[in-house]
């Protein structure tokens, strides 16, 4: 007599065995058609085009609810893009999930746990753990461990959220669903780090000092999108890493674009309804105190 499996077990067993593996498991990636509009992941621009690693060829490395495409020469994420489903949004645990490298690509395409074991330097997580787990308890639970792998990690400070700036990064997205009604719960996001030619040198790795994220949603059926930039200075890098203040501001698209080199697609540029303030430098603007100061 033949037994059948279960469906649910048996995706449950195929997801335990992916995680085992080490192997990124539903690997659904970033969906464009995700809201009404459909909006493309950014593209590399003039200058860095042919700096991103290639997986099975394409620039876009898929994983369960997000994509990344990798620089070559930084070894770090140009860019995330992910989903949230805030109707869906799980509860999980991060207990028994480590960091580790994709085993899709080459270990030495990666920046893995050499440059932060013994130091102050946070792994921080460019896609957000918990924008990530949504859907059924076995998608949610392959989003969680799919956020550990070191290609949507970039190197932060320990208390990269703990200033006056009452944590403002870290809870963008929780203003966004605080201050709008988001249509259908629904966001797409983007993030990454901003790469400078004279970022600071620490175990032969340039350290970002600049990281940036974009809100996409629709209110009342309108596309609107948000930008902010997070500068942050590393002093020089001895025995001890310190970190001065960091500022959170609020951007245009197309500074955006000046600032990363890369290139959104147009559905972004129209949705953005921030003050345009090109004339003043970062440094002389006013920053981000808390997130109220945000103009949803």
């Amino acid at each position: 007599m033949t037994v059948g499996i279960d469906p649910d077990e048996e995706r449950s067993m195929a997801d335990e065995a992916a995680s085992r593996s080490g192997v990124p498991g539903a690997m659904a990636g970033y969906a464009p058609d995700f809201l009404s509009a459909r909006i493309a992941p950014p593209e590399l621009g003039t200058g860095i085009e042919h700096d991103a690693f290639l997986w099975d060829g394409t620039e876009a490395i898929p994983y369960t609810h997000f994509s990344l495409s990798l620089s070559k020469s930084r070894r770090f994420a140009r860019w995330v893009a992910w989903n949230i489903d805030g109707a869906s949004i799980q509860r999980l645990s991060r207990t028994g999930l480590d960091f580790r490298t994709d085993p899709r690509i080459p270990a030495s395409a990666q920046v893995g746990n050499e440059l932060y074991a013994g130091n102050r330097l946070d792994r921080g997580h460019l896609a957000r753990r918990a924008d990530l787990l949504w859907g059924d308890p076995h998608e949610a639970g392959q989003a969680n461990r799919d956020s550990f792998y070191y290609t949507n990690i970039a190197p932060q400070m320990d208390d990269f959220n703990q200033s006056s700036q009452d944590g403002v990064w870290g809870r963008l997205e929780n203003a966004l669903f605080d201050g709008v009604d988001v249509d259908d719960l629904r966001v797409s996001v983007f993030a990454g780090p901003v790469f400078h030619d004279d970022d600071r040198l620490y175990r032969g790795v340039p350290l970002p000092r600049e990281f940036w994220k974009l809100l996409a949603f629709e209110d009342n059926g309108t596309l609107k999108t948000h930008a902010f930039l997070l500068t942050q200075h590393l002093d020089q890098l001895k025995a001890v890493l310190h970190l001065d203040e960091f500022r959170v501001y609020e951007i245009t698209v197309a500074e955006l674009e000046d600032r990363t080199c890369l290139r959104f697609p147009a559905q972004l540029h129209a949705g953005d309804t921030t003050t345009p303030l090109e004339s003043l430098a970062f440094d002389k603007r006013e920053p981000l105190a808390t997130t109220a100061d945000i103009r949803w």
